[in-house]
């Protein structure tokens, strides 16, 4: 599992763990097809996260190099 917060610097999403706060707090941010603005929501593997158009699946260890996410 892993924080919203962190998850989004993680998938290149934000730039800094402190840009995902206020994009998070402005509910510009889903979590499979929901808005979510708490930034310590923990993901699970399969959670589909959307910033801006921009969409990043959480994946485990095992997950092949050549996906964006």
């Amino acid at each position: 599992m892993i924080r919203l917060g962190q998850f989004l610097k993680l998938a290149n999403l934000v730039e800094s763990g402190a840009d995902a706060k206020p994009v998070i707090a402005d509910g510009l941010v889903q979590v499979n097809g929901e808005v979510e603005t708490r930034r310590g929501r923990q993901l699970r593997v399969g959670d589909v996260v959307v910033l801006q158009g921009q969409a990043a699946r959480v994946a485990d260890g095992d997950a092949p190099d050549n996906l964006p996410w």
